[in-house]
C-alpha cells in the first residue's frame, strides 16, 4: 500500500518517476559464483528469487545501476545496493494552456455512398455535408475513403480509364484548398481519403491530412495493385511518415498498403498512437483482406486503426462499378479496450458517419503494464526494420 500511495502521489503532483535504493541481500549465497550484475540479472529474470530486489522488481521497479560500498556493514549484500526507478507514465514534460496534445480523441470515419454528380461543386457539398455532421458532433478528426471522389470519372471517356483518372487529378488541387477551409472553418481535421494527383507526368494516389490550424501534409500510396497500375498507370510513393496533430501522432495507410505489416511497424516505432486507412474494395473477400489486417495491425502494434471505404455503385465507370465495405474503428486487445478489440463498426453497405472516443493514455498503460507487450517485446537483438535511404534502394 506504501508503494502504491507513493505512485500516487507521483502522478498527481505530476512527477517523472521515483528512484529509490535498495539492498540485495541474497547476492550473500552467490557471491562467490557470480558478480552483482550476473546475480540482478538472474533476479530479473526470474531465476533466483531476492528478499529485497524481486519485491521491488514486482512493483514495477527497474533497475539502474549497481553502487558499490551502498552500506559496506550490510555483509550479506556485500556492501553492494542497487539503484532502481519507477517511471510514472502519465508525465507531462510541461504543461500548456493552449495547443494541448489531447489525449481523450473523439475520432470520426465516413463511410461513403458512391453516387453520380453532376459536378464538382456538387460533389464539394455532399463533402462539406459529412464534414459538417462529423463537426456538429465535436469530433477532433474525421478519416474519408480512399478514391472517394471517383464518381467524377463518369464526366471523361471509359474508353480510357487511365486518361479519365489524369482527368479527375485536375480537381485534386482546388480539393485539398477546400479541405483546408472546411478544416479551420468546422475545427476539425480532415483526412482525404485519397485522390489521384498527377505530378511529373506521372499519377499517384494520394492522402491528405488538413489540419484545423491551416496547415497540411500529404502521405502517397507506396504499394499499387496489379489492377491499379494495368488501369490506371499509377506509380507507388517513396516516403512513409508520422504526422503531429493536436490529437496525437498519426499514421496514414492507404488500402493496400496496411497489408505490410513492416509499414505500420516502422510508424509505431516512430510514436504513431493512431493509424488512419482509407480503403476501396469491391467485393467481401477483398474487403476482409484489409479488415483482418488493419485488426492485426492495432494489435501487434498497439495503437488504434480507424478504416473508412465506399458502398453503392457508380454506373457507367470503368473499373469503379461496384463496391463492398463496413468501416471500423479497432483497439488493441486487452483488458481496457472493448472485448472483442472493435471500438465501432457501421452497417455494412449503407452510408453512414461513425463515432468512437478513444482514450491515447490506455496506450500509454498498455505498453508499460499490458498483459503482453508486442513493442517492448521485440527481439531487436535477431532483427529490425529500417527505411532505405534513397541512394540505397534498388533502381
Amino acid at each position: 500500500r506504501l508503494y502504491d500511495a507513493r505512485k500516487e502521489l507521483c502522478e498527481t503532483l505530476n512527477l517523472k518517476g521515483i528512484l529509490i535504493g535498495g539492498r540485495i541481500p541474497g547476492y550473500e549465497e552467490w557471491a562467490g559464483k557470480k558478480t552483482p550484475q550476473q546475480y540482478i540479472r538472474m533476479v530479473n529474470n526470474r531465476e533466483i528469487s531476492d528478499p529485497v530486489l524481486t519485491f521491488q522488481i514486482s512493483n514495477d521497479f527497474h533497475h539502474r545501476r549497481i553502487v558499490e560500498y551502498y552500506w559496506p556493514e550490510d555483509y550479506s549484500s556485500r556492501g553492494y545496493g542497487v539503484i532502481l526507478e519507477w517511471n510514472n507514465i502519465y508525465y507531462e514534460e510541461r504543461k500548456r494552456l493552449i495547443s494541448k496534445v489531447k489525449t481523450y480523441v473523439r475520432l470520426g470515419v465516413v463511410q461513403w455512398q458512391m453516387r453520380s454528380f453532376d459536378s464538382f461543386d456538387d460533389f464539394l457539398q455532399q463533402v462539406e455535408f459529412f464534414v459538417d455532421t462529423q463537426a456538429g458532433y465535436n469530433t477532433d478528426l474525421v478519416l474519408f475513403p480512399e478514391l472517394f471522389n471517383a464518381p467524377l470519372l463518369a464526366q471523361f471517356d471509359q474508353k480510357d480509364p487511365a486518361e479519365a483518372m489524369r482527368s479527375i487529378a485536375g480537381y485534386t488541387p482546388d480539393l485539398r484548398k477546400n479541405l483546408v477551409e472546411m478544416a479551420v472553418s468546422y475545427n476539425i481535421n480532415i483526412v482525404s481519403g485519397s485522390v489521384p494527383e498527377l505530378r511529373n507526368n506521372r499519377l499517384y494516389n494520394v492522402s491528405f491530412l488538413c489540419r484545423r490550424d491551416g496547415t497540411w501534409d500529404q502521405q502517397y500510396k507506396l504499394h499499387i495493385t496489379p489492377d491499379e497500375y494495368r488501369c490506371w498507370g499509377l506509380q507507388g510513393g517513396h516516403d512513409l511518415q508520422v504526422f503531429q496533430t493536436d490529437v496525437g501522432k498519426v499514421g496514414i495507410l492507404i488500402c493496400y498498403d496496411v497489408e505490410f505489416p513492416e509499414l505500420s511497424r516502422y510508424l509505431a516505432l516512430k510514436g504513431m498512437d493512431i493509424l488512419l486507412v482509407p480503403f476501396w474494395t469491391d467485393t467481401k473477400n477483398a474487403y476482409l483482406r484489409v479488415r483482418r489486417c488493419a485488426q492485426a495491425r492495432a494489435i501487434e502494434n498497439e495503437c488504434f486503426v480507424a478504416i473508412a471505404g465506399s458502398v453503392g455503385n457508380i454506373p457507367k465507370v470503368e473499373s469503379m462499378d461496384i463496391q463492398y465495405a463496413q468501416s471500423a474503428i479497432f483497439t488493441p486487445s486487452d483488458f481496457a479496450f472493448p472485448h472483442d478489440a472493435v471500438a465501432a463498426e457501421a452497417t455494412p453497405n449503407t452510408e453512414m458517419a461513425l463515432i468512437a472516443d478513444l482514450d491515447i493514455e490506455l496506450l500509454k498503460e498498455l505498453r508499460l503494464q499490458g498483459s503482453v507487450r508486442n513493442l517492448s517485446s521485440r527481439r531487436t537483438d535477431l532483427y529490425w526494420i529500417d527505411w532505405l535511404k534513397e541512394n540505397e534502394r534498388e533502381k
